[in-house]
């Protein structure tokens, strides 16, 4: 490519192979190289940032204030830090209605309660009509480090676990755009995963939150760093009704459809039944599963592979193409 597509934005192969050749090879460093959610930084502390652009505003479940917030939080939760604090900065299209903006600041404000975090600074530009899509949020956020997670861990033997059902975030900014002429009472999971904080004392070897490219593409990056194979078992990752039944009709696989409220885990096989009666013991987490394993498949790794309901074995690739633009 000579110019930028919007495949750039899914989260998958296209956007690793930027980052790889314009973000690492201009910026290299050791806190930037290792790519993870967070960047752990001295004295303890965690640091991440991100940018929302989200289309539409409004969705069932949430809206883009409560994104910002949930999102920042879970990059650092899952990174193995504590959020503590987030700065807020607002880029606004001239004539978005203060009626929305009052709305979106009040769930932001509902987030970061919810969250425990504090949005300690910030900052407003405007731009003219036409020149942004109502609003766009960056935000950057700061944790306390608990746990300094790392793929080197990882172990055959090891168990995958999923917090919850994946794919009511993509299903759920979808029918609010009216694309499809889909109707579905699917709310987004956008929440935080506070809750799995505990759970690195547990003995969690690694997390990532489900975002931008689905399952299937968080456990490809990871497969790429451990000389392991991954195996999921497709029958016992969960899936609600709804995201069951539009895929199926749309022709999409789930496992590709980005969450805002779950993790994917890698525990230890002996603690894996006691951390997952920890996470279901959580409202958020009532539906977790236990969804695959780690095997040392000599001359095999690093792979990626489903186990199908039929009884054979598929190969899951990271994604290649954007299923639905601007999902976060």
């Amino acid at each position: 490519m000579d110019r930028v597509s919007l495949e750039l934005g899914s989260g998958g192969k296209l956007m690793r192979d930027f980052i790889e050749q314009y973000i690492i090879k201009n910026f290299a460093n050791p806190y930037l190289g290792d790519l993870s959610d967070s960047a752990h930084l001295p004295r303890g502390m965690a640091f991440t940032t991100d940018s929302y652009v989200v289309d539409p505003i409004f969705f069932a479940g949430g809206d883009i204030g409560t994104l910002c917030v949930n999102g920042t939080v879970n990059d650092l939760i899952v990174s193995g830090a504590k959020p503590e604090y987030i700065s807020l900065a607002l880029i606004l299209e001239e004539g978005i209605s203060f009626t929305d903006l009052e709305k979106i600041l009040k769930s932001i404000k509902k987030s970061a309660w919810k969250a425990e975090v504090k949005i300690a600074t910030g900052d407003t530009k405007v731009v003219r009509r036409g020149q942004a899509d109502k609003i766009y949020i960056n935000t950057a956020g700061v944790g306390t480090i608990i746990a300094r997670p790392s793929t080197a861990s990882v172990r055959p033997g090891d168990k995958i676990l999923i917090t919850g059902t994946l794919g009511e975030h993509s299903l759920a900014v979808m029918l609010a755009r009216g694309d499809f002429g889909l109707e579905s009472n699917v709310k987004s999971d956008c929440a935080p995963l506070s809750f799995l904080l505990p759970i690195w004392k547990k003995g969690a070897r690694w997390m990532r939150d489900v975002t931008r490219g689905g399952l299937a593409t968080v456990l490809s990056e990871l497969a790429e760093r451990i000389p392991y194979s991954i195996i999921v078992d497709e029958d016992k990752v969960p899936l609600s009704r709804a995201v069951q039944g539009a895929t199926e009709l749309l022709g999409i696989d789930p496992l590709y459809l980005a969450c805002e409220g779950r993790a994917v885990l890698v525990v230890p096989g002996g603690k894996a039944k006691n951390i997952l009666e920890e996470i279901r013991a959580h409202p958020l987490g009532r539906k977790a599963c236990i969804i695959g394993k780690i095997k040392e498949r000599p001359g095999k790794h690093p792979e990626l592979l489903l186990a199908t309901a039929t009884g054979g074995l598929r190969i899951l690739e990271p994604l290649t193409s954007e299923l639905l633009p601007r999902i976060c």
